[in-house]
């Protein structure tokens, strides 16, 4: 007797370049690794991938639990993340501008780890773009005639995973080198910390205007 494969072979290369493209586009994730290693070097960048993959085990355990189906169906949840990412970047972005304002920046090569890590893993869990993926793309790159849905889920989102933490770890690590070259003063540093806290905040805006223009609508 054939053993069923546990996904669906034909699908299998559109669900790679959905998570190319998915990976590759800007995001919230991105612009938080990309701050920090700007800021604070390489190590930083890295340790915000980590804290990125982390917060995509959570996401890949939620898709096999089912919650994926229940975002899909229910719009105001995605909406409340929507409203809960925005501010979370904003205060992100707050805090970036206020640190270049008021205080010498930290020294790039010696990061507070715990921090990026725990700051890294919530910016993933609030991105809507990660949440709309699972909630609307992964199940349909599922079929009932190979294996239990929630197997076939994990293995979908562990690729999801892999792909994304190669390509965070790569932005990373070149945003953090470039962050060493341009940090050769208090101005400098300063200018990267801004450019950084524009960044987030920009990203914090648009999550709110989609949220907002959702509850309007």
């Amino acid at each position: 007797m054939r053993e069923v494969d546990m996904l669906d072979l034909t699908l299998l290369p559109a669900y790679l370049a959905a998570v190319a493209i998915i990976t590759v586009a800007p995001g919230p994730d991105a612009a938080y690794i990309i701050a920090v290693a700007l800021e604070r070097g390489p190590r930083a960048g890295l340790v915000s991938a980590a804290g990125m993959a982390l917060g995509m085990v959570v996401h890949v355990t939620a898709a096999a639990l089912g919650l994926a189906v229940l975002l899909r169906s229910t719009p105001a949840v995605l909406v409340l993340v929507q409203l809960v990412g925005g501010l979370y970047l904003g205060w992100l972005a707050v805090t970036a501008v206020r640190s270049a304002r008021k205080t010498p920046p930290a020294v790039p090569g010696t990061p507070d780890e715990r921090r990026i890590l725990r700051q890294a893993v919530l910016t993933n869990l609030l991105n809507p773009k990660t949440v709309l993926f699972f909630a609307a793309f992964l199940p349909r790159f599922t079929s009932a005639e190979h294996g239990p849905l929630w197997a076939q889920l994990l293995i979908l989102g562990a690729i999801f995973l892999l792909a994304g933490l190669a390509w965070d770890s790569a932005i990373g690590l070149c945003a953090g080198r470039l962050g060493r070259e341009l940090v050769r003063g208090r101005r400098t540093a300063v200018t990267v910390n801004m450019v950084a806290g524009v960044t987030l905040g920009t990203l914090a805006a648009i999550l709110l205007n989609d949220a907002l223009t959702a509850l309007a609508s």
